[in-house]
């Protein structure tokens, strides 16, 4: 997904017909992911996670392959097709967390949970050199990258092999079992985490989308950007190694305060000057941010629903938090390339969007917080 975050926007901006809609690709892979989230949930449930992360895989070739041949035949409604079916993949992405503690104790969750998240630094390596490795290597840009992806993909079924999980709820607890959706969403825990978890990862990726279209409007490289999205990937998944150790210390509550203050300070930062240093800082502290926002939202959801609920809390949950990021992708290329009529202007417009909703977050957080506990 990093390979495809640094490059995405910008194969976009060479297929699109108009630039406004340059990000769109981008919005397609989220909006794949909002729609797949509660089927895929249900299909784990039933299946295993086993058999979802092989699906996912399939369709994350499948969507690379798509692309692919989008940007040989300069096709961009075939590379929209493409993005659309990425995002069966990173809806599957989205449940290593939860797979993590499907075995984990209770109180072990939060370090399961942060562990599998650590895993991320890999992509913060890999990813933006695999970028810098295949850029130029074919006269049609980004094809190469593309084609690797589909390698990447192919790597999946050797590691989920090793898939230790429960191939689906052994008692078969019918459908019907546990809450309702209605009722589910009105326990203030769940309500607040998904709500949290959706601001923390909507505005991540709000930024970090129009990052390249940003940095090399501002006459740096490609290689700047793709250096820049790789200190933001490893700040991302850094904390992780801790992140569950002061959840358990701190509280899911307080943890979730901090990293919407951390996307305060990104924003700040990156609408005090459009210098490299400035792009580092704010995409560093983006990274803490979204760590730290959404583990906590993470965990302050498995602790509120029973195993019966899973698949159903699960789903919700990342068909909302995903609906919000496909809005801030889809959001993030209008602000960026048509709104003030300059790359400064535009990236100004980016961060000054993250205000409103970083109020929401912290409003319901502090609500949460104050309310009496629910019995």
């Amino acid at each position: 997904m990093s390979v495809i975050f640094i490059v995405g926007g910008l194969a976009g901006q060479i297929l699109a017909p108009n630039p406004c809609i340059a990000t769109l690709p981008l919005s397609m892979i989220v909006l794949g992911s909002a729609l797949t989230a509660r089927p895929l949930a249900r299909f784990m449930q039933d299946h295993g996670r086993q058999a979802g992360f092989l699906l996912a895989v399939l369709a994350g070739a499948t969507g690379a392959a798509l692309s692919a041949w989008g940007l040989w035949a300069g096709s961009f409604w075939s590379f929209m097709a493409g993005s659309l079916l990425t995002g069966v993949y990173m809806s599957a992405q989205g449940f290593y967390r939860f797979a993590a503690t499907d075995l984990a104790p209770e109180d072990y969750a939060p370090r399961a949970i942060s562990w599998v998240m650590a895993g991320g630094l890999a992509s913060a390596i890999i990813g933006p050199a695999l970028v810098r490795a295949t850029d130029g290597l074919t006269a049609v840009p980004f094809l190469a990258t593309y084609l690797a992806v589909i390698g990447l993909n192919a790597l999946g079924p050797f590691l989920f092999a090793f898939l230790q999980s429960p191939k689906a709820l052994t008692d078969r607890t019918p459908v019907a079992s546990g809450r309702p959706v209605r009722q589910l969403l009105r326990q203030a825990q769940i309500a607040v985490a998904m709500i949290c978890g959706m601001v923390a990862y909507a505005l991540m990726n709000l930024v970090m989308t129009s990052t390249p279209l940003a940095v090399v409007g501002c006459g740096f490289a490609p290689t700047d950007a793709a250096n820049i999205v790789s200190a933001h990937v490893l700040a991302m998944f850094a904390p992780s190694f801790f992140t569950g150790h002061l959840i358990a210390r701190f509280g899911a509550e307080r943890i979730v305060a901090i990293g919407l203050f951390l996307l305060a300070l990104a924003g700040a930062a990156a609408l005090s000057g459009v210098g490299l240093s400035n792009f580092f800082v704010a995409l560093i502290l983006l990274g803490m941010g979204w760590n730290f926002g959404y583990i906590g939202a993470t965990a302050m959801l498995t602790r509120a629903h029973t195993p019966e609920e899973r698949g159903r809390v699960q789903g919700l949950n990342d068909a909302v938090v995903f609906g919000g990021v496909f809005l801030a992708s889809l959001s993030s290329g209008g602000l960026m390339n048509c709104s003030g009529g300059s790359t400064v202007a535009g990236w100004n417009a980016v961060n000054l969007a993250m205000l409103p909703f970083l109020v929401l977050a912290g409003g319901a957080l502090i609500w949460l917080m104050l309310r009496p506990r629910e019995a």
